[in-house]
Formats: structure tokens, C-alpha cells, sequence
């Protein structure tokens, strides 16, 4: 596989325009008038890390880019892993394999529940956010903007490459990201760093 078949965005500047880069010197990275692919592998190329998976995750499907995030989360998962957590990204992954308001309900009660301060707490609110409303049942709708997700999942690989190896995260951003685009590609996101 090497075409990025699941990509549907033309241009990485229709994406640019639902988030910001974060690093100094990332901009010099975009070409914004060319497939979103282009920028990603400079932006990898560079060093820009964060900001690589800022736009892959805004690149990818919504189940693709939850299923991204449930692997970076599960990949930094230990025996000490709180019951909460670990049911934060069983519930995003339930929703990733059968995208149902039932599973969408059960991932957004856990994001809140583990408090949006751990990878699988962003996987189960990237799940949350990615249909649905974002108000409480029974009360008014609010539709959910439609790349949310998009910013949770970026918050999940990223925290779990920070949290994983804190003292050098580089090698986990690049493992993720290996696997990000191993989904952008049609694949299962299995693939290994090269």
C-alpha cells in the first residue's frame, strides 16, 4: 500500500484552517496547495513532530483517526493503568470497531470520568466528539464542530508520546505516526517504524 487512499482532503490548506501549527519554523514545512501528504512527510522529515500529527489527525476518517488514537494509548499502558483508564479506551475502541450512539454515549461518559488528562481519556472524548451532540441527553442539541475529534486525537498521540519516553519522546512520535499513516494508507495501523 502506498497510496494514502483513506485521505480525501486535496489540499493541506482546507485543513490548516481547523488548527494551528505549534511550532516556530513548522510553517516552513506546509505546502499548502498540494495533497495534505506532502506536508506530513516534510513536517516528519524536519523534526515537527507534534504538528505531523496535528495534520494526520485531521487528515484521517473518524474511525481511523480514533482507532489511531486507541494505539498510541494502548501502546503506553502498564500493570499500574487505572481501571478508569483502561475502560476510557476499551470504550474508544468499541466505538472505532461499531460507531453506535450507544458506544458513542458510553466513550464520552469515561472521557469525562478520567478527565481529560490521559491518552485513553482523549481517545474515548475523540470517539465522543466525533458524532452526535455535545450536550447532555435531553437537553437542547449542539452539533459537534466537525473536526473535534480531530483535535483529541492529536491531544491522545501526543500526550502518549510525551508520557511514554518523557525524556525523548522522538521515537514514540515516530512510531505513531508510522502507524497513522499505515491507516491513511487502507491498513490497520500496525506498521512499525522504519
Amino acid at each position: 500500500m502506498s497510496d494514502w487512499v483513506k485521505i480525501k482532503a486535496l489540499t493541506a490548506q482546507e485543513l490548516l484552517e481547523q488548527f494551528e501549527l505549534s511550532e516556530e519554523g513548522a510553517a516552513e514545512c506546509i505546502v499548502a496547495d498540494t495533497t495534505p501528504r506532502i506536508s506530513i512527510e516534510r513536517l516528519i522529515e524536519h523534526g515537527f513532530f507534534l504538528d505531523a500529527v496535528k495534520l494526520l489527525a485531521h487528515c484521517l476518517p473518524k474511525r481511523e483517526a480514533v482507532w489511531w488514537s486507541c494505539l498510541a494509548a494502548r501502546k503506553i499502558q502498564t500493570p499500574e493503568t487505572d481501571q478508569n483508564n483502561i475502560d476510557a479506551l476499551i470504550a474508544a475502541e468499541a466505538w472505532a470497531k461499531k460507531p453506535t450512539e450507544d458506544n458513542r454515549l458510553r466513550a464520552r461518559a469515561m472521557g469525562v470520568k478520567t478527565g481529560h488528562k490521559t491518552p485513553a481519556s482523549w481517545a474515548a472524548t475523540a470517539a465522543s466528539w466525533s458524532t452526535g451532540s455535545l450536550s447532555e441527553p435531553g437537553e437542547p442539541e449542539i452539533q459537534t464542530p466537525e473536526y473535534l475529534y480531530a483535535h483529541a486525537v492529536a491531544g491522545s498521540v501526543s500526550l502518549a508520546a510525551v508520557l511514554g519516553n518523557p525524556d525523548e519522546p522522538e521515537a514514540l512520535y515516530q512510531h505513531f505516526l508510522a502507524q497513522g499513516i499505515d491507516l491513511a494508507k487502507g491498513g490497520n495501523g500496525s506498521a512499525e517504524t522504519q
